[in-house]
């Protein structure tokens, strides 16, 4: 039975246990439930702390998990990152007093506060930067109020909490990160972490896609279909009209009344929008 790590709490939880969900998987009811079997799909879901994911997936005692970016790196264990799964997305940057540093070269010889201290070392690590890394569990923005860093890194969402503090970010973002499925890096159950991740792929391309049926002319449809390549390429269909085709593609689901509104334009008609089911396999 395929061991599967997902978040028992914080921002990914929810959006994770939805997906799993959507993939056709068996979820818990209530939070209280640590560990979920899912005899159908022959999966067993341990519900664990996101930071605790990755180290359970780089030892071996699960074969694979969901969790952020950010949590892996700074882990730093023997896993490897599948696919991403479009939630959860956060950047990770340093910040300080307005004045105090002008790039993140002026972080030498300073403290540096963190909940992310493997991500930080490494990262200052590569740009060939010494400091001292402070290790916070929580309220890193208020670390240099309170005098214990000079410097803090962190996520930014949005940056209000840091201007509440009167922090400012410098220098490149460290890290992109949004939630990713993970495995191992060692021999195991592939044919099942391969169904696992196609599923959760399918999730995201009927998230992110809808199918467009249109008919158009055939003189045109080399023109339509550049509007519609699709993921691969569209289906052309013949017509009992010899002057028409039938086109089918994949196409952005925000993106879809423009392209509509250009199809129409071109001599298309009949188009059909339709929401793509998930792939369960």
């Amino acid at each position: 039975m395929l061991k599967i790590a997902v978040p028992n709490k914080g921002s990914l939880s929810e959006s994770t246990i939805e997906m799993l969900r959507e993939a056709g998987y068996r979820t818990r009811r209530e939070p209280k439930e640590l560990i979920v079997t899912d005899p159908d799909n022959e999966v067993e879901f341990f519900y664990l702390r996101p930071r605790d994911i990755a180290v359970y997936v780089g030892s071996g005692t699960v074969d694979a998990g969901i969790t952020g970016r950010d949590l892996l790196l700074d882990a730093g264990v023997e896993a490897i990152e599948l696919m991403t799964l479009g939630f959860g997305r956060s950047t990770f940057r340093y910040a300080a007093k307005p004045g105090l540093v002008a790039s993140v070269a002026d972080i030498e010889g300073k403290r540096v506060a963190t909940s992310y201290p493997g991500l930080v070392r490494k990262d200052l690590a590569d740009r060939g930067i010494s400091a001292d890394v402070v290790r916070l569990d929580g309220a890193v923005e208020t670390a240099i109020t309170l005098g214990v860093a000079d410097v803090i890194a962190d996520v930014v969402e949005t940056g209000t909490t840091l201007r509440n503090q009167g922090l400012e970010v410098f220098g490149d973002p460290i890290l992109h990160s949004e939630a990713v499925l993970i495995k191992g890096n060692r021999p195991g159950p592939e044919q099942a972490v391969d169904v696992l991740e196609r599923r959760l792929m399918g999730v995201r391309t009927a998230r992110t896609y809808v199918m467009l049926d249109y008919d158009c002319p055939r003189h045109l449809v080399d023109r339509a279909t550049e509007l519609t390549p699709g993921l691969e390429s569209p289906t052309v269909s013949p017509l009992q009209d010899e002057e028409w085709v039938a086109v089918r593609a994949m196409v952005p689901r925000y993106g879809r009344n423009r392209v509509m509104d250009q199809l129409y334009d071109l001599g298309a008609r009949a188009i059909l929008v339709t929401d793509i089911a998930a792939c369960r396999l």
